[in-house]
């Protein structure tokens, strides 16, 4: 944990479900790109974390986020080798972003995604429509985290 994050919650964390195979992605606060490459390389060494994992990323909180483009470009050039199997498999994104900032930096990482077909993304900016798309019961994020917990 870093010294602005001491004692406040990460601006990046994960749950992983694996009996659902979906991964819960939260984001909080203003978030920067060494945030997210904190929690890939924590996810990364998960003994839960497997390829093809549904990702489900919660924008809600977010109040800001770094817009440094050079390093969004290297940042996602190592996610797409991440979800870039070798065996073809897909991986379903799905950004909840219901406010101004949030959505804004889910359509910047949108637009990261372009070009790698291992990868399905969408915004959405209702709970119900982003858990229906990851084909989940629940309809607010909350039940699904208490369900599966």
């Amino acid at each position: 944990m870093s010294p602005r994050n001491a004692g406040g919650p990460l601006p990046a964390s994960f749950t992983i479900l694996p009996e659902r195979g979906l991964v819960y992605v939260h984001y909080s606060g203003f978030v920067t790109i060494g945030d997210t490459r904190d929690a890939i390389a924590d996810y990364l060494r998960h003994p839960a974390s497997r390829p093809g994992q549904m990702q489900l990323v919660d924008l809600s909180d977010v109040t800001g986020f770094e817009d440094d483009i050079v390093e969004l470009i290297k940042l996602q050039a190592g996610k797409a080798d991440l979800f870039r199997p070798a065996d073809g498999i897909q991986t379903l994104l799905v950004y909840y972003a219901p406010h101004d900032e949030g959505f804004a930096m889910a359509k910047l990482i949108l637009r990261s995604w372009q070009g790698v077909t291992s990868v399905m993304a969408t915004i959405q900016r209702h709970e119900a429509e982003a858990l229906d798309i990851l084909g989940q019961p629940e309809r607010r994020m909350h039940d699904l985290l208490s369900a599966a917990g």
